[in-house]
């Protein structure tokens, strides 16, 4: 997902903030004695699909998932799927309201960080036990988590990794990839700041730097790394307020503060492809649109995993699928669900759109490590991580964005975005 439709995805999903608490007041109408947290996994009877599969995609038309489509229907010969395309700027909005009104297709693909929101809502079948969470990684089967029950199956992984120029790099004598540690990391950027506007002309920052919108996404992970956490879910209880926390913001704070990367919100990929930053932390399409846009670059960048400080850690997003309580083919769309997450036609559907698969397996069989750039990305999809498991997540989310920028840009202390941070996230709360 490219950082412009984040943006879009953001506007809607704060939209309907609104709408989705007001659903959630309500409880849909539906019976306490049943919902999130209480519902049995769904069944998949034994035979092939049969009827009509109605399924919504995200974004634009997708026709290497309409091929799989094709391949489903040739195994399955009395089952038919339907398949339309909700942009995603659209996508949050559509599918709370169907919701609400009882009047969803059979199944979605669903952004990882609305499945709480959405399950919490009574919108999705728990997942049939037949479908194994060891089948896929940890971080990207806990998305499909609510209350500690799944209700989906991971499909498109997303994780980051750091992209970085060697042509630039090894002019600052980097032999390789930059330093794997925090601290040699630090040095390394030093060292290729050192070498803008002499050795490398047009340089103006070593690194690139996400401000605003999404940038929790690359800085929970530092607290993650830190071995600590920033909400407890035995507790229930948000802990912005530890050391380890500190740390994080510190660290994430001192890439600026140093002179190493822009706080003007740069297009870091154009930036990137225009050698006025060096290095830049970013998921797997961006190496898409490089050699997309900038074929003149490939073979002189390279990736890396993330740097870490005590353990490496890094972000578990993507996109999952979803079965909807008011499926009227439930069955053939949970055996549609587990067909697409096969581990060859994940393959199949990774090498077509460039996407990460979210099952271990579907690497091996697609041979996808031997892409020397998808490597970094196998490596962080290994210790990634999924945010929180709350209703009112992106609130959350958006008060991170808001207090890394007042740090980032020096008008606020850690100490008091720590303060801010524990005060409005536990004011928040954790939703339903």
């Amino acid at each position: 997902m490219r950082i412009t439709t984040r943006h879009a995805v953001r506007t809607v999903q704060t939209l309907c903030v609104t709408l989705t608490a007001a659903l959630v007041a309500t409880g849909c109408g539906r019976s306490e004695d049943s919902g999130p947290g209480k519902d049995a996994p769904a069944e998949i009877a034994a035979g092939k699909a049969k009827g009509t599969v109605v399924m919504w995609s995200l974004g634009d038309p997708d026709e290497d998932l309409k091929e799989l489509a094709k391949k489903f229907e040739q195994e399955n010969p009395d089952a038919d799927v339907k398949i339309t395309a909700v942009p995603w700027d659209g996508a949050h909005d559509k599918l709370t309201t169907a919701i609400a009104g009882g009047n969803t297709p059979d199944m979605s693909m669903v952004g990882s960080t609305w499945m709480a929101e959405m399950a919490a809502l009574n919108g999705f079948q728990a997942t049939p036990t037949s479908i194994k969470s060891s089948d896929f990684y940890p971080g990207q089967w806990d998305t499909t988590k609510y209350k500690n029950t799944s209700y989906g199956v991971p499909f498109i992984a997303d994780t980051q990794a750091v992209y970085y120029r060697t042509d630039l790099t090894a002019k600052a004598g980097i032999k390789g990839a930059l330093a794997g540690d925090w601290d040699g990391y630090l040095k390394d950027l030093k060292a290729i700041q050192a070498t803008a506007g002499k050795e490398n002309p047009k340089l103006r920052h070593a690194s690139g730097l996400v401000m605003g919108f999404n940038s929790w996404i690359f800085w929970l992970p530092m607290v993650w790394q830190q071995g600590s956490d920033i909400y407890d879910a035995k507790t229930g209880k948000f802990t912005f307020d530890t050391p380890e926390v500190a740390k994080a913001l510190e660290n994430y704070a001192s890439v600026p503060k140093q002179g190493l990367a822009p706080t003007d919100r740069a297009d870091n990929v154009q930036s990137f492809q225009d050698g006025l930053t060096a290095v830049y932390q970013e998921g797997a399409w961006a190496g898409g649109t490089f050699h997309k846009d900038s074929p003149q670059l490939d073979g002189k960048w390279k990736t890396m995993p993330t740097p870490y400080t005590k353990q490496p850690a890094g972000f578990a997003g993507g996109t999952d699928l979803a079965v909807f309580k008011e499926a009227k083919n439930p069955d053939a769309a949970w055996k549609f669900a587990q067909f697409l997450t096969e581990p060859a036609n994940l393959a199949t559907y990774s090498k077509a759109t460039g996407s990460l698969p979210p099952s271990p397996q579907a690497w091996t069989e697609g041979k996808l490590t031997e892409d020397e750039n998808l490597k970094a990305f196998a490596e962080q999809l290994e210790v990634s991580k999924a945010p929180p498991a709350i209703t009112t997540w992106q609130q959350i989310a958006d008060t991170i964005d808001s207090e890394l920028e007042k740090l980032t840009l020096g008008k606020a202390t850690v100490a008091e975005v720590q303060k801010t941070l524990q005060s409005k996230a536990t004011s928040i709360g954790t939703g339903r």
